[in-house]
């Protein structure tokens, strides 16, 4: 990045820290992947890591690796070796890309500590279907690999309201995995470490939204990019103490920017949503790019996934199934849109761009119609932009860029 690149964009001082934290966090899996008397879990990353970690497993997520292995541009290189298995080009790709670079014997990881030799080796890989059914098919194939269990709930998708009927199926199903985490911790179920856990991770999210909802605040004291690296802690260490500590560092950070009228974006005169998948290797160009047209991206669904409400200790399994039942990803489009309205209310946006992520269709809702009902019955201008999450090959940069320059230009024509 050049100098004057490096100039325009506001460094968030909390960012250090939060590195050393998820070393330290990658460091731990590595020692324990080598330790026979510890324990691996691995989770889909709105899986059921509470109770994991009250097993007092060592909770790895391979999304945040795939998330990995698109920022560092690795991705296009290492899929075709997934494809070679029979894993179409048009699924996940951040499970064609974790699979093709542990077939390559490569991972961003190793490039964190020289301690880190690459993924850990797992005792037990726990799903939820909550996302996609790609993540049961991920998971299977590791599971055939290593010769380990491979458990889940399968969760319910395209929901309208969440009923209790939906919330008691998968609450049953959460608390089925218990007999079989026994058997592979060699530990007893322990309620109160659950609910101790489950503390944890609810004041996790607290946190984590008062962080996101601080953007509200004019100008933004972060952006989307910056909630894209931030969000770290709260995939992978949530339940654990260290996480809260450290959005209670950001948060204060955040609100003295604000006390001080420091913006993420200087001059900022266009707030905009961004509805879908980061595209990871082009975070740094594409925050570059919207910051030389003085616009901020505020808010996202995708940072506010890990934010969990339902989360109430005083019931763990019930309010553990509700959180992950509620999740904007399985709803129908007419919740989606409410909490969209919602969102462009309270950030005050003035477009919504609409990432078309071509092999993430059940997080890209630009494909039946919702970006035109947003222009039509709201008066809201709206962008589809194509590309990908980890595949850089579905991604045109120029087309992108002069997509997004022409729609905030539109929004510079309606200010007048």
């Amino acid at each position: 990045m050049s100098e004057k690149e490096q100039a325009k964009i506001r460094r968030i001082a909390s960012t250090k820290p939060m590195n050393l934290l998820m070393r330290d966090y990658f460091v731990e899996l590595a020692e324990a992947s080598e330790d026979p008397s510890k324990k691996i879990a691995w989770c889909t990353s709105v899986g059921p890591a509470e109770l994991l970690r009250a097993f007092g497993f060592h909770v790895y997520f391979p999304e945040n690796h795939g998330a990995m292995i698109g920022s560092a541009r690795l991705a296009a290189e290492v899929i075709p070796r997934a494809n070679a298995l029979g894993y179409s080009p048009d699924i996940c790709s951040y499970l064609t890309s974790d699979v093709g670079a542990f077939l390559a014997g490569q991972s961003p990881m190793t490039k964190v500590d020289d301690r880190i030799k690459g993924v850990p080796r797992p005792d037990v890989l726990v799903f939820s279907t909550n996302q996609c059914r790609d993540v049961q098919d991920w998971f299977q194939w590791y599971g055939r690999h290593f010769g380990v269990p491979v458990i889940g709930v399968h969760s319910y998708r395209g929901i309208g309201e969440v009923r209790d009927v939906h919330v008691k199926a998968v609450a049953g199903q959460i608390e089925a995995l218990v007999p079989e985490l026994e058997r592979v911790s060699g530990t007893r179920f322990d309620i109160d470490r659950l609910r101790e856990t489950v503390a944890l991770s609810r004041r996790c999210s607290d946190l984590w939204k008062e962080v996101l909802d601080t953007a509200a605040a004019r100008p933004a004291p972060l952006t989307f990019f910056d909630g894209t690296i931030l969000m770290g802690p709260a995939v992978v260490l949530r339940g654990d103490r260290r996480a809260n500590e450290f959005y209670e560092v950001l948060l204060a950070e955040l609100r003295e920017r604000i006390s001080k009228r420091e913006g993420a974006v200087e001059g900022e005169r266009f707030r905009i949503y961004w509805e879908g998948m980061p595209v990871w290797g082009r975070l740094r160009a594409n925050a570059t790019l919207f910051i030389e047209k003085a616009a901020c991206v505020v808010a996202s669904t995708y940072c506010n996934s890990w934010i969990f409400q339902a989360f109430d200790p005083r019931d763990p399994f019930t309010s553990m199934a509700r959180a992950y039942t509620e999740l904007f990803i399985v709803r129908d489009d007419t919740y989606k849109e409410k909490y969209i309205d919602a969102m462009v209310d309270f950030f005050s946006v003035d477009g919504i761009i609409f990432h078309d992520a071509k092999t993430c269709p059940n997080n890209s809702n630009s494909r039946y119609g919702m970006p035109q009902r947003y222009v039509e019955n709201k008066g809201i201008p709206t962008l589809v932009v194509n590309g990908d999450l980890n595949d850089m090959r579905l991604v045109s940069d120029e087309q992108m860029t002069t997509n997004i320059e022409a729609f905030i230009e539109q929004l510079a024509e309606r200010r007048g």
